[in-house]
């Protein structure tokens, strides 16, 4: 049969230093491009010969195309570029690889340009800048937490709003949060910990406590969200697919003007009592004609982690699990 016929074609580069970034260190990403196209890859010179089916041949090609011209225009590349690549390759969506890079969203802790990795996280940096209320829902791994960060610190830092909350209900311990010893803080931080680790990482440690200690970012559990009406705030639900309809409803109504919204979660990840119904699922039914709310659903070819996580998402989601 034609379309199982095995080819190879060559894939010049003609600069060392751009191909030793095409490669990556220890062949790091010609190991992520075969496993990901299942295509072989053999490096010789300056020349990569790439062999499998006609279609994975042209496809891989175009990645590596669409590659080597980010790293002409100075970008440092690593493996969830190629990840990204090869998502987007396969979902028909590569035209628009080049477009993620247009744009910084912000720089890190490290002076690294922070910017989308996907085509799902660029419709939902989208709906967040142009919707006063924007829900990502999706699975792990898809960057929903960490650029809703980032586009709060972005906002902060353009002055468009004065301060960050950042919430999540804390399930486990149910409302009896109240009940358990040490200070609010102590109580929290477990539950927290995916937030802190995203402002860590784009604000530094230091950075960070000092903001809190002077209340621009407030880190707390829904319960402390009742009675209270935030004004020119950036305000973020994390893990949203473990609140009940009552607790959505009461953080939604939060809304102040000149506040955004953001309401992140797993509806596959649901922790809550049996019969009780998750205020995520029922959120995208009740709201879904609001015109400045918006859905985005991320899928497992939106994890821009190592690409056996995503087969692994995808596996479960297959087997009903």
């Amino acid at each position: 049969m034609a379309d199982t016929e095995q080819i190879t074609k060559e894939f010049i580069v003609s600069d060392p230093n751009e191909l030793l970034q095409i490669v990556g260190t220890q062949d790091e990403f010609v190991t992520i491009l075969e496993e990901g196209m299942d295509v072989s890859i053999n490096v010789f010179g300056n020349s990569m010969r790439i062999s499998g089916t006609e279609d994975l041949v042209k496809t891989t090609i175009h990645i590596l195309e669409n590659i080597l011209s980010l790293i002409e225009k100075g970008i440092s590349i690593n493996s969830s570029d190629f990840i990204s690549a090869i998502n987007m390759a396969k979902n028909g969506t590569l035209e628009y690889f080049q477009d993620l890079y247009n744009q910084v969203l912000i720089k890190d802790a490290k002076g690294k340009a922070v910017r989308v990795k996907t085509f799902g996280q660029r419709q939902y940096v989208q709906a967040i800048r142009h919707h006063d209320v924007a829900f990502g829902i999706g699975p792990a791994g898809t960057g929903k937490t960490y650029l809703a960060v980032v586009m709060a610190l972005a906002a902060l830092k353009q002055g468009t709003v004065d301060k960050i909350v950042l919430t999540r209900p804390a399930v486990e311990a149910g409302e009896s949060l109240g009940f358990l010893p040490g200070d609010l803080k102590e109580k929290v931080d477990p539950y927290l910990r995916p937030i802190y680790d995203a402002l860590h990482a784009i604000l530094g440690a230091e950075h960070t406590e000092r903001l809190m200690d002077r209340g621009v970012i407030e880190i707390a559990p829904l319960a402390y969200m009742r009675g209270r009406t935030l004004d020119n705030a950036f305000v973020i639900l994390d893990e949203a697919q473990n609140t009940t309809n009552m607790q959505m409803k009461m953080f939604l109504t939060r809304l102040g003007f000149g506040s955004k919204m953001i309401v992140n979660g797993d509806i596959s990840q649901i922790d809550l009592p049996k019969r009780t119904t998750s205020g995520l699922v029922a959120a995208q039914k009740i709201l879904k004609n609001i015109d400045q709310i918006e859905f985005v659903t991320f899928t497992a070819e939106d994890v821009v982690r190592h690409p056996v996580v995503a087969k692994i998402i995808t596996a479960y989601e297959n087997s009903g699990h």
